[in-house]
């Protein structure tokens, strides 16, 4: 049998998902692990799914999407993000994922650099070796308020570097970038001419601080935005994205949408034009009630003792639990996970600056939050 291309073998596996399917042949596993809202998709959403099917809209679409749809997020993007993009360069995708992907593989060629963030989230490093190119990861510490570090970051620059992965709300750790570190980090792109992505999928769900968009501060084009309605619109598994690219892109962009997934299915993208352009109240009751979880998870944690990352962002919580890990958190959270039944996120997968720490996801009935939450070890 012939072998597969060697880089595949480099592209690691998901520390999360091999605690989730472990937690999924368990009857009664508490499912703190993966990111998935715990609300339903609003009801006008899914009617016009149901009606694109029953009208039988199962054609081929535009590479880019439907033009509704397209005129809806450009709308959208300059209300609520700042960045007045033309129609032709915004790209509708299968889920965040494949506008991740798809920035990734028109930026980067086997052996080129990319600077992404240490703890980040898995697909970041596993896209870069898919493609061939090096992941080179720059710490976001406690010490600097879990924000990238521009010294530590001019030292990872090499003559192969070729992009800087920013991701604000930040999946795992619940940081929000203020606009003057983004300005900053805009600057250090283009000292080095580095290409920027910039992954914005919780953007809709922040505690106090305010969301920018790298793309609506970027003066002179170098900035790919990576969108998704999957956490907003508790539509995971409907799977649509945009992807944002910089202006004069569109010929490029129809032919590598072609090649790889033509369009995306009419029906989703008439659902996902529903949830841009209608009733905004589900999205908000999201946000309390995610907001409501993180009250709760804090009042456990701080009766235990555990320290933890206040987040200001997206839907997690960043707790240090490397007094009762022995260097080891990945084999912990499979020991904690059969002995207590809580499935939570072992830090070590998002990176090594991960170590020590889990991730939890808030997006659960408060009740089930509370009691995964106290059955974590009290520190020594």
């Amino acid at each position: 049998m012939p072998s597969l291309a060697p880089h595949i073998s480099t592209v690691p596996d998901s520390g999360i998902r091999r605690i989730y399917e472990q937690a999924l042949l368990l009857d009664d596993a508490i499912m703190l692990v993966v990111g998935e809202p715990d609300v339903p998709v609003a009801r006008h959403i899914g009617d016009a799914a149901r009606r694109a099917w029953t009208e039988d809209r199962t054609n081929y679409t535009p590479n880019g999407g439907i033009a509704p749809l397209r005129r809806a997020l450009q709308e959208k993007l300059f209300r609520e993000n700042r960045i007045d993009a033309e129609i032709e360069q915004v790209w509708v995708t299968v889920g965040a994922t494949q506008a991740l992907h798809q920035a990734m593989a028109l930026l980067l060629a086997p052996g080129d650099e990319v600077l992404v963030p240490d703890p980040g989230y898995t697909t970041f490093t596993m896209n870069a070796h898919m493609l061939g190119a090096v992941p080179v990861p720059y710490e976001l510490a406690p010490a600097h308020g879990f924000e990238p570090d521009l010294d530590a970051l001019e030292a990872s620059v090499t003559d192969r570097t070729r992009v800087l992965l920013l991701n604000s709300p930040s999946n795992p750790l619940g940081s929000v970038v203020g606009a003057e570190t983004v300005q900053r980090l805009l600057a250090f792109a283009r000292r080095h001419d580095l290409w920027v992505i910039s992954d914005e999928v919780y953007e809709y769900f922040t505690f106090g601080a305010r969301h920018v968009s790298p793309a609506s501060l970027d003066e002179d084009d170098r900035v790919f935005s990576v969108f998704s309605l999957s956490k907003t619109y508790a539509m995971t598994g409907v799977r649509v994205g945009y992807l944002v690219t910089p202006k004069g892109m569109a010929g490029t962009m129809r032919t590598v949408q072609e090649a790889t997934v033509s369009c995306v299915a009419e029906p989703d993208q008439f659902a996902a034009l529903a949830a841009i352009v209608g009733d905004h109240s589900a999205v908000q009751e999201a946000r309390d009630h995610y907001r409501a979880n993180l009250e709760v998870a804090r009042e456990v944690l701080d009766a235990k003792g555990i320290t933890y990352n206040d987040p200001e962002g997206a839907f997690y919580l960043w707790i240090d639990v490397a007094h009762a890990t022995d260097g080891d958190v990945a084999a912990w959270a499979e020991r904690f996970l059969l002995a207590e039944r809580v499935a939570v996120a072992p830090g070590s997968a998002f990176g090594r600056a991960g170590e020590g720490w889990i991730r939890v996801c808030l997006a659960a009935d408060p009740a089930v939050l509370r009691e995964g939450l106290r059955r974590l070890p009290d520190p020594r």
